[in-house]
């Protein structure tokens, strides 16, 4: 059997989304998830009622926003996140639009062509703070392999 990486990451805005602080976030949002789509590995996003998940409540709090995927595997996944310039330039930002939360994002591995639930990805979340990093849901500092396969450090260079 074959398998997919998935991932769940939320973020809390520190002002209601629409204020004017937001605006370059929400602003370009469709931009950086289009650049996502045509990342080498890139599989699949969740979407709400318009072409991103701002719409999509996962708690209770109205100021808090999710972003889930699905990725071939963990390297292309790295290197969107933290090598593709664009979606860096955003990262470097965050501090603008949301506060900081312990447990924001959590990585899990799935069958190939099955696509994650909310459901699902508050359980990964819930394990990792319950837990810490596991099989059942990990993080990028401390990956754990495919079930197929072997993992190598996702921030190792790739060679040439």
């Amino acid at each position: 059997m074959h398998y997919q990486l998935a991932q769940v990451n939320i973020a809390k805005f520190r002002l209601p989304q629409d204020h004017p602080v937001n605006k370059d976030f929400v602003d370009n949002l469709d931009r950086v998830n289009a650049i996502a789509e045509q990342a080498p590995g890139f599989v699949w996003r969740f979407v709400g009622g318009g072409n991103n998940a701002l719409d999509v409540q996962i708690s209770d709090d109205p100021l808090i926003a999710v972003n889930m995927s699905v990725w071939s595997d963990i390297r292309t996944l790295v290197d969107f996140v933290y090598r593709n310039d664009d979606h860096k330039l955003f990262m470097r930002r965050r501090k603008e639009w949301f506060d900081k939360i312990d447990f924001h994002m959590v990585l899990w591995w799935i069958e190939a062509d099955r696509r994650p639930t909310l459901e699902e990805a508050r359980i990964r979340l819930e394990l990792l703070r319950q837990q810490g990093p596991t099989y059942a849901a990990f993080t990028f500092k401390r990956p754990f392999a495919e079930p197929s396969g072997d993992l190598v450090d996702p921030f190792a260079e790739k060679c040439a």
